[in-house]
C-alpha cells in the first residue's frame, strides 16, 4: 500500500473522512457549533438563517467528564519490584520527566472527541540539540502525537492489525507561494523511514483551510532510514473504544450530533420568541392616534409598533403577544437533554442536575448512581492499561538498544483511580469490619487500601506502630513507676537535718 508518492492525494482517500471528523468534533468541543452545523442546514428559510444561533457546549462537558474520571487523579505506575529498586527508580524517572499524568489527561480529553490517541516514544534530546547536553540530556521521551497527522497502515485481510504508522505533517515553507511540503516519518517494526514531498492545494473548506492536496514530487535527498533496534513501531495507538473489524476508534461525540443540533435549534427558537415578546406592538381604539391633513392616522406599524382597531367601545389599549407554546418547547428541551445524557452515559448526579443531590448519601450510594459513567470509564481504562504498558515496554527496549538499560526487563503495573471522592468513614468501617472477628484483610493490606500506600511504605508504617505500642506498654506495665514518687519523698527526708526531722515529728 503506497500512501505517499507522486500523483497521490493527501490526506489519503481512505483517511479523508476520519480527518474531517476529527476537525469537526474538535470545533464542537470548543463550542463552535454553528461552524459545523451550518453546512447541514441548507434548507433553512430566510427567517431561520437570520435567527440568532444559540448553543450549549455539551461536547466539552462529555469529554471533560471522561478525562476527569479517568485521569483526574494520578494513576500509580509500578515496576513490580521494591520501592528502592533500580527498576522502580527508572519507572519514576520516566513518569516525572515526561509529565505522564498531564499527557494522559490531555490524551483522554482529545480521545473522547476524536476516538483515537497516539503516543510516540523516542530516545534523544527534547529540544533536538538546540541546547547543550548538560541542560537537555539524552533520554527516553514519551509524547503525544496529533492524531490528525497519523495514518496507520493495516495488514491485508486484518483491518484491526496495524503494521506501520505514517506520521505526515504538511507545512508551507513560503507563505507567498501556493507550494506546500509534506514531511513523512514512517514507523515500522525495527526502523523509521524519513521522506519529504512537494504538493499543491486542490480544495478548501468554508473557513479557507486546505482540505485536499496533490503530491507533485519528492525530494529524493531527504529520504533516509534509521534502525531503532526495537521490534515494534515507536508509535502506540490507544482507541477511545473500538470494534473487532477496524483499527479506528469510536468517539463520544459523533453519535450525539443530531441531538446536539436539535437542542441548539430549540434554544434558538425560544430565544427568538422571547426577543419578540420583549418589544411587542400595541393595539388602540379608532381615533386614539393623531391624524394628518387628509384625516388618516399617522403611524407606521413596522416602526411604531402601534395600530388602530375598529370597535372603539369594544377594545381597550393592549399589547399584542403570542403564546408561542413556550411550555411545550421547554418540555421538549428537557427531554432532549435527558436523551443526550442517557446516550452519552452521564448520569444526572455527575453534573448536579435535577433531584440528584448527594447530601446525606453514602459513598456507596453515590457510586451506584454513577454506575453508567463508571462502566464507560472502565471501558476506556482497559485500552489505556494495554497501551501504556506497551509504551513503557518500548521505552525499556529503546534504552537497551542504546546500551543504557542498567536494570532487568519488567512488565509495568498500572493502578487507576475511579475518580470518585473517598468516603473515609465508610472505608474505615469496611476495614474495621473486615479486620474484626473473622479476619479477611491483613493490617498491611488495610493500610494500603485506606492510605494508598505501597507495600514497603505499609511495612514501615506497621513497624512504627509496633514501636509505639511497645513503648506505651513498657511505660504502663513497669511497676517501678508507681514507686518513683515515694522514693522522691524519702530522698527528701534523708536530705533534711536531724533537728528538722525531730521538729516535724513533734509537730
Amino acid at each position: 500500500m503506497t500512501y505517499f508518492a507522486r500523483g497521490e492525494y493527501f490526506p489519503p482517500v481512505e483517511h479523508e473522512a476520519r480527518i474531517i471528523r476529527y476537525k469537526e468534533n474538535k470545533k464542537l468541543f470548543k463550542g463552535n457549533h454553528w461552524d459545523v452545523f451550518r453546512q447541514y442546514n441548507k434548507q433553512l428559510t430566510r427567517e431561520q438563517k437570520n435567527m440568532l444561533y444559540v448553543s450549549v457546549n455539551f461536547p466539552s462537558l462529555i469529554a471533560k467528564k471522561s478525562a476527569d474520571f479517568l485521569f483526574g487523579e494520578n494513576a500509580s505506575f509500578s515496576a513490580g519490584k521494591g520501592d528502592k529498586s533500580r527498576e522502580q527508580e527508572k519507572m519514576n524517572e520516566w513518569v516525572e520527566e515526561n509529565d505522564i499524568s498531564i499527557i494522559n489527561y490531555e490524551s483522554a480529553l482529545s480521545n473522547s472527541y476524536r476516538g483515537d490517541a497516539f503516543y510516540k516514544i523516542r530516545y534523544g534530546q527534547e529540544h533536538g540539540g538546540e541546547l547543550p547536553k548538560e541542560f537537555d540530556p539524552y533520554r527516553v521521551i514519551i509524547e503525544q502525537q496529533n492524531a490528525e497527522y497519523v495514518f496507520p497502515e493495516h495488514a491485508v485481510g486484518n483491518a484491526n492489525k496495524i503494521i506501520a504508522y505514517h506520521v505526515a505533517v504538511p507545512y508551507q515553507p513560503d507563505q507567498s507561494k501556493e507550494i506546500w511540503n509534506l514531511f513523512v516519518e514512517s514507523h515500522f517494526a525495527g526502523r523509521i523511514e524519513y521522506s519529504m514531498f512537494e504538493m499543491v492545494p486542490l480544495s478548501y473548506n468554508l473557513d479557507g483551510e486546505v482540505t485536499t492536496f496533490k503530491i507533485t514530487g519528492e525530494f529524493e535527498k531527504e529520504r533516509r532510514t534509521v534502525n531503532t533496534g526495537v521490534k515494534f513501531p515507536l508509535i502506540v495507538h490507544i482507541p477511545n473504544y473500538a470494534t473487532d473489524d477496524s483499527w479506528e476508534g469510536i468517539d463520544d461525540i459523533t453519535e450525539l450530533r443530531p441531538i446536539l443540533d436539535e437542542i441548539n435549534n430549540r434554544l434558538s427558537q425560544i430565544a427568538s420568541i422571547l426577543d419578540k415578546h420583549s418589544d411587542p406592538a400595541i393595539a388602540v381604539p379608532i381615533g386614539s392616534l393623531q391624524e394628518d391633513a387628509s384625516g388618516q392616522p399617522t403611524f407606521r406599524v413596522g416602526m411604531d409598533k402601534v395600530f388602530e382597531m375598529t370597535g372603539k367601545d369594544d377594545i381597550a389599549p393592549q399589547y399584542i403577544t403570542w403564546d408561542g407554546q413556550l411550555q411545550n418547547a421547554f418540555t421538549e428541551l428537557d427531554k432532549l437533554v435527558q436523551y443526550l445524557l442517557t446516550v452519552s452515559e452521564i448520569p444526572e448526579v455527575a453534573i448536579g442536575k435535577g433531584e440528584s443531590g448527594t447530601s446525606g448519601s453514602s459513598g456507596l450510594a453515590i457510586k451506584w448512581r454513577m454506575n453508567s459513567l463508571l462502566a464507560k470509564i472502565n471501558r476506556k481504562r482497559q485500552y489505556y492499561n494495554k497501551g501504556l504498558k506497551q509504551v513503557f515496554m518500548i521505552a525499556q527496549m529503546l534504552e537497551k538498544a542504546v546500551g543504557k538499560a542498567d536494570y532487568e526487563f519488567f512488565t509495568p503495573l498500572i493502578k487507576f483511580k475511579d475518580g470518585l471522592p473517598k468516603d473515609e468513614m465508610e472505608m474505615a468501617n469496611i476495614v474495621s469490619t473486615r479486620t474484626g472477628g473473622a479476619v479477611t484483610m491483613s493490617q498491611k493490606t488495610a493500610l494500603m487500601y485506606l492510605d494508598d500506600l505501597t507495600e514497603e511504605q505499609a511495612d514501615a508504617e506497621l513497624e512504627r506502630i509496633k514501636e509505639e505500642e511497645e513503648a506505651d506498654s513498657t511505660k504502663f506495665t513497669d511497676p517501678s513507676i508507681f514507686n518513683e514518687e515515694a522514693e522522691d519523698e524519702d530522698e527528701g527526708e534523708e536530705d533534711k537535718p536531724e533537728e528538722e526531722i525531730k521538729a516535724d515529728d513533734e509537730e
